[in-house]
């Protein structure tokens, strides 16, 4: 199993977010990504959301960025570490944009980049870009066709309710072949079906840890299945926090844990199926204290579950 790195202030969500992340800043993220770089965490993710209304501040926070431009600049940062995002919005982008986003940034990285799709699920969101929420589904399945056709035919095209282009050029390609890994985040069996026929890898968020297996045979029993599901990220973190992000209180997922409890649980979820996951951060006093205890977790959490 790997360890993704926990970047602090990524987002300010109630249910995870600790006091202390408030004060870091772009400066220090960018000190942090090459730190995760050196001692070996495998990925830093990216949270987005376009614009939060008013109503949902006290549960998700006001403080995201925006996924793709996030993505490069830790990628232009570092020389090794994935990049990826947990999760950019698919509908909300068009799809020409988003491929030549993430296109990019892999080109120029040397192809570093994973990219975790979700439909979202901020009614309001939508609203105000004027995205119709409740066409989310059929639009995500049609943006994520249209970017691997971008990604990977010479003479592209696609013909669709949403989307449609022919006889375009569109480069640089990606440098990973066919294409970067494609994850997709959610729970609904939507969402797992259409894992099954494009994704290289799963992230869940309000699936329990003990449910995973089912969600992942799932996955593998559709019909169209393309055989490639080779990942699940699934963070410590990821049950203290609800739909709509409420606060959920899961003790067994609570910042500052001993060594031995970090490795149970991380073990555990290996035998679940995950691949990959990521320690709280804890309620540190200061920044600096954060960059010890990372190292801390490389040094005595990452051997025990390599």
């Amino acid at each position: 199993m790997q360890l993704g790195f926990s970047m602090p202030h990524l987002v300010r969500l109630k249910a995870t977010s600790q006091p202390w992340e408030a004060q870091v800043t772009g400066a220090d993220q960018t000190r942090l990504a090459r730190w995760a770089e050196k001692l070996g965490y495998a990925m830093i993710s990216v949270p987005e959301h376009h614009i939060i209304p008013k109503a949902h501040v006290e549960l998700s926070g006001p403080h995201y960025l925006g996924a793709y431009p996030a993505m490069g600049y830790l990628a232009g940062a570092t020389e090794k570490i994935r990049v990826n995002s947990c999760i950019a919005i698919l509908p909300l982008q068009h799809p020409a944009v988003t491929a030549k986003a993430l296109a990019s940034i892999d080109w120029l990285s040397g192809g570093r980049v994973s990219v975790t799709f979700g439909v979202g699920w901020l009614e309001e969101e939508f609203r105000i870009l004027g995205v119709p929420f409740h066409e989310r589904g059929a639009m995500s399945e049609e943006y994520i066709q249209a970017i691997i056709e971008l990604w990977t035919k010479e003479e592209p095209e696609f013909e669709g309710k949403y989307v449609s282009f022919r006889e375009v050029a569109f480069e640089p390609k990606p440098v990973q072949k066919p294409h970067p890994p494609v994850w997709f985040g959610g729970d609904a069996d939507a969402v797992l079906r259409r894992t099954a026929r494009y994704a290289s890898g799963w992230w869940p968020f309000l699936t329990r840890p003990e449910d995973i297996p089912a969600k992942i045979e799932y996955i593998r029993s559709q019909p169209d299945y393309s055989g490639r599901l080779a990942e699940v990220f699934y963070g410590f973190a990821t049950s203290r926090v609800g739909d709509g992000h409420v606060v959920q209180n899961d003790p067994r997922a609570r910042a500052g844990m001993t060594k031995q409890e970090i490795i149970d649980r991380l073990c555990w979820f290996k035998e679940l199926g995950v691949t990959m996951s990521s320690v709280p951060i804890p309620a540190v006093n200061h920044l600096e204290d954060y960059f010890d205890y990372t190292q801390w977790v490389a040094e005595e959490i990452m051997p025990a579950i390599a």
